[in-house]
């Protein structure tokens, strides 16, 4: 299977795993340029997603942790730090637990070992985007997506609003592909064995997080031996392009 990858830096090698609906140019800028500074920065879309090769049918978050281990074959890297989100955190842990010699560092953002099920653990925005994907409007899937990812005080500027449009309008997202993203994340648990992991571990969550609840990463921290907490007061889902110099710091050091 072939997946469409960009890299660009110098530096030690760093691997980007996005979550459902996204791809590679939602990391956005001055994200990447940033971090290009530091790292040889690995991104690439998702089976189904963009040009890379089709989702034929259903799969796993451990099936999509090893397409990104053929990425990193691809790119000639035997081992790099990985830093995944939402769904894109859910295939690192198994990348992480699967091919554990291929990663440095671990860094999971805005996810979860294991969605729940009580109504009270089920944060509302991945329901509200699927739903306007399906209605086909561009318009409302453009608006939504960005209304459920961002919180309310980054979302208010109309600037950012227009970055988002331009960087989620380029490259194409199936709504089926979404949808069976959205059954792997569904069906994703890794509470059982996250505790045998032994990768230095970082994880990030915004306490404004619509998409993913903030106890989630929480309790995320606490399974991962030795893992690092950050949360970030009053951000949103996609953390990273709100506070983008914060992210930065945190995977320098």
């Amino acid at each position: 299977m072939h997946l469409y990858a960009e890299r660009r830096g110098a530096g030690e090698p760093l691997l980007l795993i996005m979550g459902m609906a996204g791809h590679h140019r939602i990391w956005g800028e001055p994200f990447l340029s940033g971090l290009a500074e530091h790292f040889e920065v690995l991104t690439f879309d998702q089976r189904g997603i963009g040009t890379s090769d089709r989702a034929d049918g259903e799969f796993s978050t451990a099936d999509l942790a090893d397409d990104a281990a053929r990425v990193l074959d691809e790119a000639g890297w035997d081992t790099a730090h990985v830093f995944g989100i939402s769904l894109g955190g859910m295939v690192a842990q198994e990348l992480a637990l699967n091919h554990r010699d291929r990663v440095r560092r671990l860094t999971l953002g805005c996810t979860s070992a294991g969605l729940g099920s009580r109504p009270e653990e089920i944060a509302p925005g991945a329901g509200r985007l699927l739903a306007a994907m399906r209605s086909g409007r561009e318009e409302a899937v453009l608006r939504t997506g960005f209304e459920v990812n961002h919180s309310a005080g980054f979302a208010a500027d109309p600037a950012h609003f227009a970055a988002y449009e331009e960087d989620a309008l380029a490259v194409r997202v199936p709504v089926p592909v979404v949808g069976m993203q959205l059954a792997a994340a569904q069906r994703h648990n890794g509470a059982d064995r996250l505790p045998a992991l032994d990768v230095p571990a970082l994880v990030i969550h915004g306490t404004a997080d619509e998409m993913i609840y903030a106890a989630q990463g929480e309790r995320l921290a606490q399974l991962i031996p030795g893992a690092r907490l950050e949360l970030f007061e009053g951000a949103g889902h996609l953390f990273w392009r709100e506070q983008p110099e914060r992210v930065i710091e945190l995977l320098t050091n």
